[in-house]
């Protein structure tokens, strides 16, 4: 896979159905928007029909969560053709999904699972990061989820890990600044020493997003609350490492009305000028 992904700049929102008619009865001031593959996979009618409305107004990023790139079972072919053909008529800016697995064949967890950060691990996501682009015939951005524990055999760090990744698979990175924060609160290391690791010439996509309390001290990416205070100083020193990227505000719980999150997709235009 040698194909590149062109940097695209803009601010944009996670399209969900609260909003949909919204972005159906006029244009939006945004400069794309992000939905999750599998809700338009496989299906035609009333949803594919949405999708294909708002695309003709506004750019659109297709965002998986199921892939499981770090399954070493392999990846789920019939999934990957179904995501082919999805991407194939919608024309999306790029396809990405997480740095996670998400279950076994014949069960899915609904979740992003943790992996150890070593080379068996590595190897498998490699292996199957590489045929995922292959199929899709274009390359991927892998996003950094949050995290709740730690493996003992680790070997590296997550930001080594991703790092390895991107360079030995051709993928891109979609850098979750929020996901950043809540696993340096979790895990107790410097934020800024992940953005310093991530190179620069890899990243194409940042998101931003709310996330809550939970027990001992922990952070949980809830995606249920606006950008705090912290994440936004972390926006900033991203922006300044890497310059202006494409940069979408997640919700996707206590969904509010859609002129709140152009207030503070707003301020993440406010706080990259300021950053840039």
């Amino acid at each position: 896979m040698t194909e590149t992904i062109t940097p695209f700049t803009g601010f944009g929102l996670g399209l969900r159905k609260e909003h949909h008619a919204d972005f159906l009865g006029a244009e939006q001031p945004v400069d794309f928007v992000e939905v999750i593959s599998e809700n338009f996979m496989a299906c035609g009618g009333r949803p594919l029909r949405t999708l294909d409305a708002v695309r003709e107004r506004h750019p659109m990023i297709l965002h998986g969560v199921s892939m499981s790139l770090g399954s070493p079972l392999g990846l789920d072919r019939s999934y990957l053709d179904e995501l082919k053909i999805l991407a194939d008529q919608t024309r999306p800016l790029w396809v990405s999904d997480h740095l996670c697995w998400t279950g076994i064949p014949g069960h899915g967890a609904h979740d992003l699972l943790p992996l150890p950060y070593t080379q068996e691990a590595l190897a498998t996501c490699i292996a199957n990061l590489k045929l995922a682009q292959n199929v899709l015939e274009r390359p991927m951005l892998v996003e950094n989820p949050s995290s709740y524990l730690t493996f003992p055999e680790s070997t590296m760090s997550e930001w080594q890990f991703l790092k390895l990744l991107a360079e030995e698979s051709g993928c891109y990175l979609l850098l979750d600044v929020n996901n950043v924060f809540v696993s340096s609160v979790n895990h107790g290391f410097d934020p800024l020493e992940f953005l310093d690791a991530i190179p620069r010439s890899k990243v194409r996509q940042i998101h931003l997003a709310g996330h809550s309390q939970g027990p001992e001290g922990m952070l949980i990416d809830t995606h249920d609350a606006p950008v705090c205070a912290a994440v936004w100083a972390l926006y900033a020193q991203a922006i300044e490492r890497f310059g202006p990227c494409a940069t979408m505000i997640e919700r996707d719980d206590a969904i509010p009305a859609l002129d709140e999150l152009m207030a503070e997709l707003a301020l993440a235009r406010e706080t990259a000028s300021i950053a840039a």
